[in-house]
């Protein structure tokens, strides 16, 4: 097995913990950039008004002088005093127009001053009612060339802060995910170890227990005996995986064509005393099939998928193993997996059952042999119902 493919799985939730991190970071980052620059513009807007609202208000005394003297001079003189620098119009009391030259009528009594389309409105409450009028409205282009400028220098300088936080993401998604990979690490360093502590008590205490002669000995002590190599060969199975993760995975290959049916058997008959003390009901319906892979592997994932059929399974219940032509289907009548936490259960190190113990990494080292013999693994389960794990491969060259 290649050491990138090992370490692709070692880093897996790393990985997926700094892309969570930095989505929310980045969606983080961009409405704050967003909501500065809006500010921004607004800003820039109120002070392009204040500043127009000076003009305006000297247009509206030159207007309200017009119409001071209109107003005496009425009704000699009946002509709407006009000016090319901006357009007006009179209102009375009640918002009723008497007169306007704006190109714009939509007029807001209630804002002082206002853009509506491309004009600007300034509303004026004259003192005295001169030709009737309480409402003066001024009115003048609004002037754009602001907007290019403004739009730049938002698009720049928040290219640069957004840049400036992706970098500062990138610093704190390490921060974030760096004491899971300290914890990783620790845990690997301590299986590592564990799995040398294990090795030489494992291997006497097997050794002892198959040298016993179980014929002179009375029922009850038979029964302490089984318990023991139960235990033993629960301790061995787990003592396997550790090796495979410290030691074996990056290990070469060495494949050859394997006789399934002889395997599953074999594995069915070490996992006889674990099946027998649970009571389960074992159903087997099994036929020649073959594969081209290592038997070291293949071995590795039908202990694990029968281990965790019996391990988590009820007393009582029952487990199903068919062997077909390029399939293996392994079920059990389980505690099973909610719905939400299927897609996780290869994941390294998760485990979904308090009761049972375990590191939580067989089903992870099922997921990398599958993946490197392109077989497929469909997994279905059903809470407080049981799993289905079935396996499917095509032939290949090296296959009888």
């Amino acid at each position: 097995m290649s050491k990138s493919k090992a370490t692709d799985t070692h880093l897996s939730s790393e990985i997926r913990a700094r892309r969570l991190f930095l989505r929310l970071y980045s969606l983080f980052a961009i409405i704050i950039v967003s909501l500065v620059g809006f500010f921004y513009f607004s800003s820039q807007e109120q002070l392009m008004f204040s500043q127009q609202r000076i003009k305006m208000m000297e247009f509206a005394s030159i207007q309200a002088r017009k119409l001071k003297q209109l107003h005496r001079q009425y009704p000699r003189d009946k002509k709407y005093p006009r000016n090319d620098r901006f357009e007006s119009a009179i209102y009375d009391l009640e918002y009723q127009k008497i007169f306007s030259t704006l190109k714009e009528d939509s007029v807001a009594f209630d804002e002082a001053i206002y853009n509506i389309a491309d004009m600007i409105h300034l509303v004026k409450m004259l003192d005295d009612y001169y030709l009737g009028a309480k409402y003066l409205i001024i009115e003048i282009p609004l002037d754009k060339s602001w907007y290019g400028a403004i739009i730049l220098n938002i698009a720049i300088y928040g290219s640069v802060a957004l840049l400036l936080l992706m970098f500062t993401g990138l610093y704190l998604a390490r921060l974030f995910v760096r004491p899971m990979r300290d914890s990783i690490v620790l845990l690997d360093r301590f299986i590592k170890d564990t799995t040398h502590e294990l090795n030489t008590p494992l291997s006497a205490i097997l050794t002892n227990i198959e040298m016993i002669d179980t014929d002179i000995i009375d029922t009850a002590t038979a029964k302490k005996l089984n318990r023991i190599e139960i235990g033993a060969r629960t301790v061995s199975t787990l003592y396997d995986d550790l090796k495979f993760l410290t030691l074996e995975q990056s290990k070469r290959a060495e494949n050859e064509n394997l006789d399934l049916l002889q395997i599953v058997k074999s594995r069915l008959e070490y996992f006889t005393l674990m099946i027998e003390s649970k009571k389960i009901i074992l159903k087997q319906e099994l036929n020649p099939s073959c594969m081209y892979a290592d038997r070291r592997l293949v071995v590795r994932v039908i202990d694990n998928l029968l281990s965790n059929a019996i391990k988590y399974n009820k007393r009582g219940g029952a487990i199903s193993i068919v062997l077909q032509k390029n399939t293996l289907i392994i079920e059990d009548s389980g505690i099973g997996i909610s719905r939400e936490k299927l897609h996780r259960i290869f994941d390294r190190y998760s485990r979904f059952s308090g009761s049972e113990g375990g590191f939580g990494i067989g089903l992870n080292i099922v997921k990398v042999i599958v993946d490197q013999y392109d077989i497929d693994i469909k997994v279905q389960s059903e809470l407080g119902v049981g799993t289905k794990v079935v396996l499917s491969w095509e032939t290949t060259k090296g296959d009888k």
